[in-house]
């Protein structure tokens, strides 16, 4: 049977008051007495239950994390960035799967609430009025990581992923690239459109009104990257240079070109975003956007640490710095 307050007490002939006044840390027990609590408690192997803490207090000291996919090493670090920061203002967290399938998410951000968390971390891929809907009516504060609500009414944390986006196709253009194409990852979240608007809007300023033939669609994935390089290379007008909408995608890109021959970067400059560790993995070593996926786990956590303590928020749509990392698939100046 599980050990309980009231045995605790007993074992330590004390009152319940005092072994609650003990394991929540309140100064005021003497040190004799306090002394004496924890050898009963280490005697009797007592866990204090956090949800009857919880239920007492209001609070759980829990927060909910969902992300779309543990197995990614992007997600993976933007967890980490989270579960640091938790720690270090003594919340736990639960982490959710959410395979980016909006029934799942909506199911889980109710789940979550039904375990009573103080606050929710999410992060997605396009948010629809059905998520506002569930963000708006929730009893407990919610922050998004690296996904974006266009109504600026979700506390969130992310890039300017347009001027990366724009900058990445800058660099390319600026290595006498006549034919620069992009990877575009799902075409239906505000991430990937401002990705594709800052591809557009760099291809316009060096006088290419005709960007769109040579935009082709991935999924994000290593296999949707090799896909891509087939389809860039049945273009007529085939490509010197590739900027890609992530570090996966252009990782399948370069062993695409690779395995048909070519040389990368003197036959195609392959160019990524996100700067995951697969950035240095691959050879060569891969050119791409630095975003800062654990900061904006970590500041994402903070923000909400300040809405479920109440503390004053200055903005509540943080925009880190991003910057260029230049390695080897592209050709230096």
């Amino acid at each position: 049977m599980n050990v309980t307050i009231y045995d605790v007490a007993r074992e330590a002939n004390v009152s319940m008051a005092t072994v609650s006044r003990v394991v929540n840390g309140n100064p005021n027990v003497k040190p004799a007495t306090r002394k004496k609590v924890h050898e009963a408690i280490e005697r009797l192997g007592y866990r204090p239950n956090a949800v009857a803490r919880g239920l007492a207090s209001k609070k759980t000291t829990t927060v909910g994390v969902i992300i779309p996919d543990i197995s990614s090493i992007f997600f993976a670090e933007l967890a980490r960035g989270i579960e640091d920061i938790a720690t270090m203002y003594n919340y736990n967290i639960i982490l959710s799967n959410s395979d980016q399938n909006k029934d799942k998410e909506l199911h889980l951000i109710n789940a979550m609430l039904g375990k009573q968390v103080d606050g929710l971390v999410f992060m997605g891929g396009k948010i629809t009025e059905d998520h506002i809907r569930e963000f708006k009516t929730s009893s407990v504060p919610i922050a998004l990581a690296a996904t974006v609500d266009e109504t600026g009414e979700t506390p969130s944390v992310n890039i300017n992923y347009e001027q990366a986006a724009y900058e990445a196709t800058e660099l390319l253009l600026s290595h006498h690239n006549e034919r620069v194409a992009f990877v575009a990852g799902p075409e239906d979240t505000v991430i990937n459109t401002e990705k594709l608007a800052g591809y557009k809007r760099a291809m316009k300023d060096h006088g290419h009104d005709d960007a769109d033939k040579w935009i082709v669609q991935g999924d994000y994935s290593y296999d949707s990257g090799i896909e891509a390089f087939e389809q860039l290379m049945n273009m007529e007008d085939k490509p010197t240079a590739v900027f890609v909408s992530a570090d996966e995608m252009a990782l399948g890109v370069i062993h695409g070109a690779q395995d048909s021959g070519y040389s990368v970067p003197e036959d195609l400059e392959v160019f990524g975003f996100d700067n995951t560790r697969l950035a240095t993995m691959v050879r060569p070593t891969l050119s791409t956007v630095v975003q800062p996926m654990y900061d904006i786990g970590a500041v994402a956590m903070r923000l909400l640490t300040k809405f479920m303590n109440k503390e004053e928020v200055e903005e509540q749509s943080v925009i880190l710095p991003h910057r260029i990392i230049e390695r080897n698939s592209t050709q230096q100046k």
